[in-house]
C-alpha cells in the first residue's frame, strides 16, 4: 500500500484567501492534495455544505472533479432512489386492500431522469447531458468520463451493490472512493465488501418494474443496512493501516481510498465483527 501513501498529502492552505468562496481552480488544487490524479476512476460520496462557500455550487464541484481526473478518467456518484422506488407497505403480504393497491400504484417506475436525493453533487452530475446512469431501480450510479459506459452497464437485481454492479466495475478499474466531508458510513464500497462475507447481513429489496409492458413487483435480496455499526470502525482501521491521511479542501475533511486495497481488508474485518455479534444480530 506504499504506492498510495505517496499520493495523499497533509492538509495545506488553499489558494483562495480566508472567507472567499472556493473557485473551481481551488477545488482542483485541493483534489490534487487529496491524491486525485489524471486517469483515475473515482466514486464520490460528498456533502456540498462541508466544503464551505463554493463559487458555482455543486456544478463547480463536478467540473473540478472532471478536470482533476482528466479526459482519461471517470467520475461516478451514487444516485440511489430507494426512498422513492420502493414498496410503501412492505409489511403487507397477500392481496392488497384497495388503499394499499392505490399507494403501490403511485410508486414511480425507475427511469434515467428520475431525480435522486443523494445530495447536490450527485444530482448535478446526473443532470449533465453526457452523463450515463445504471438501471437498478433503487441502487443506480451515474458516471461521466472515459469508462462511464463500462461502469453503468452492469446491473444485478439481487445484491445491487455487489460483484455484477457498477461497484464491481469500479473495482475492476482499480478505482478509488473519494469521501468529501462524509464518513465511512456513507462508503458504499463497504456494502460491496460485505457481499463477500460468509456471515453477511441480509435484507429484501422490493420495487416495481415494467417487464414486457406489464408492471410487476420484484423482490431481490441484498446486504442489510449497517446503521453506522461497523463501517466507521472498518474504515478508520483501514486508513490507519494504509497510512491514509485526512486532507482539508475548503472546510471539508477529505480522504481518497483505493478500492482494491480496501476490499480484502474490509471483508476480513467485517467477517470478524459480524461473527462477534453472534447469530441473529441485526
Amino acid at each position: 500500500m506504499t504506492s498510495h501513501r505517496t499520493t495523499a498529502q497533509s492538509a495545506g492552505p488553499r489558494t483562495a484567501p480566508p472567507g472567499a468562496p472556493l473557485s473551481t481552480a481551488d477545488l482542483v488544487e485541493g483534489w490534487r492534495r487529496v491524491g486525485v490524479r489524471e486517469g483515475m476512476a473515482v466514486i464520490v460520496h460528498s456533502s456540498l455544505s462541508s466544503l464551505g462557500r463554493v463559487d458555482g455550487g455543486a456544478a463547480a464541484v463536478v467540473a473540478s472533479l472532471r478536470e482533476a481526473v482528466g479526459p482519461g478518467g471517470t467520475v461516478a456518484v451514487p444516485t440511489f432512489t430507494g426512498d422513492v422506488v420502493s414498496d410503501p407497505a412492505p409489511e403487507h403480504t397477500g392481496l392488497p386492500s384497495p388503499e394499499i393497491a392505490e399507494r403501490r400504484a403511485a410508486v414511480p417506475l425507475f427511469h434515467a431522469g428520475l431525480p435522486s436525493r443523494m445530495g447536490a453533487v450527485p444530482e448535478a452530475l446526473r443532470a449533465l447531458p453526457e452523463s450515463l446512469r445504471s438501471t437498478h431501480p433503487q441502487a443506480s450510479v451515474a458516471a461521466v468520463g472515459a469508462h462511464a459506459r463500462e461502469v453503468t452497464v452492469r446491473r444485478s437485481l439481487g445484491f445491487a451493490v455487489g460483484r455484477e454492479s457498477p461497484f464491481g466495475a469500479l473495482h475492476d478499474l482499480g478505482g478509488y472512493v473519494l469521501l468529501i466531508g462524509v464518513g465511512h458510513n456513507r462508503n458504499t464500497f463497504l456494502h460491496y465488501a460485505e457481499t463477500f462475507a460468509p456471515n453477511r447481513r441480509l435484507k429484501l429489496r422490493r420495487f416495481p418494474m415494467a417487464i414486457q409492458g406489464e408492471r410487476v413487483w420484484i423482490e431481490a435480496p441484498d446486504v442489510g443496512n449497517d446503521n453506522s455499526t461497523h463501517f466507521p470502525v472498518v474504515g478508520r482501521e483501514f486508513e490507519e493501516q494504509a497510512g491514509i491521511r485526512e486532507v482539508l479542501v475548503g472546510s471539508a475533511p477529505c480522504r481518497l481510498i483505493p478500492v482494491r486495497e480496501l476490499i480484502p481488508f474490509a471483508v476480513r474485518r467485517l467477517t470478524e465483527l459480524l461473527a462477534a455479534d453472534g447469530p441473529g444480530a441485526a
